[in-house]
């Protein structure tokens, strides 16, 4: 298990600088979050944090203090596997419970399925709103050329499904009863169905980045229909309950 501490010192800041262009490949000319920045944050009492694994930097954490007593979570990166990132944000959670704040938001790409199934099944975060393109066309090595679509994801911190999830209690969200598939994943493809029933499925790809390199247009074939499909159902006020199987966004009238 890693440890997971508060950072204060620029030395600690160029390791996360350092760890963060090695997960993404953006550059020096377009980091996530710069050293001053994170000099910055901490020292105005927001929320700097990095998981170790004995000397090792294995994982950082930046974020900010938001309107409504929320913490959002600006930037996340880990080395792969281990639990480092469910770390993290357990050790978010408590500092964001430990200074009298209720939510932690961050925005994340709704085609990556192992981030959607960690922030809705394995954290209990609810995607509220759908930014197509939030941050315009992305360049570091993981996005580069596609178009930034992001879901705002809200961590309500004293949800009894998010506390149970946090003592890593299983907490299943069965599919509602009459759940339609609104867009399919046939032969790796998506494929619009109907979307009128109380409750409806959103497929999203297998691997999106791998399919940013090796089939560009299904990769946008992709972001376009997510972004027609979920997004147009969430500006018509249906909200996303959960994420099915590893595989489908559940999407309810309400």
């Amino acid at each position: 298990m890693a440890e997971v501490r508060e950072l204060h010192e620029i030395a600690e800041f160029e390791r996360v600088s350092a760890l963060f262009d090695d997960i993404w490949h953006f550059g020096p000319a377009s980091p996530p979050v710069t050293i001053e920045l994170m000099r910055a944050i901490s020292h105005a009492g927001g929320y700097v944090a990095g998981a170790f694994d004995g000397d090792r930097l294995v994982g950082g954490s930046v974020g900010f203090l938001a309107a409504g007593s929320a913490l959002h979570s600006h930037v996340t990166g880990t080395a792969a596997g281990r639990g480092i990132g469910l770390e993290l944000k357990l050790h978010q959670r408590r500092w964001a419970l430990e200074r009298g704040l209720e939510r932690i938001t961050w925005t994340y790409d709704p085609l990556v399925r192992r981030n959607a199934h960690f922030n809705l099944a394995k954290l209990g975060a609810r995607p509220t709103e759908y930014l197509p393109c939030f941050y315009g066309v992305m360049e570091d090595a993981i996005n580069h050329g596609d178009e930034s679509d992001r879901l705002l994801a809200v961590w309500s911190l004293s949800d009894p499904h998010v506390e149970a999830l946090a003592r890593r209690e299983p907490y299943p969200m069965p599919v509602p009863d009459g759940a339609v598939v609104a867009l399919a994943d046939e032969d790796g493809g998506p494929v619009p169905g109907p979307a009128d029933a109380d409750a409806v499925l959103v497929a999203v790809p297998a691997d999106v980045e791998g399919l940013r390199g090796a089939d560009p247009g299904t990769a946008k074939a992709w972001r376009h229909a997510v972004r027609d499909v979920l997004g147009g159902l969430m500006a018509e006020g249906r909200a996303v309950t959960g994420f099915h199987g590893k595989n489908y966004y559940v999407v309810e009238r309400v």
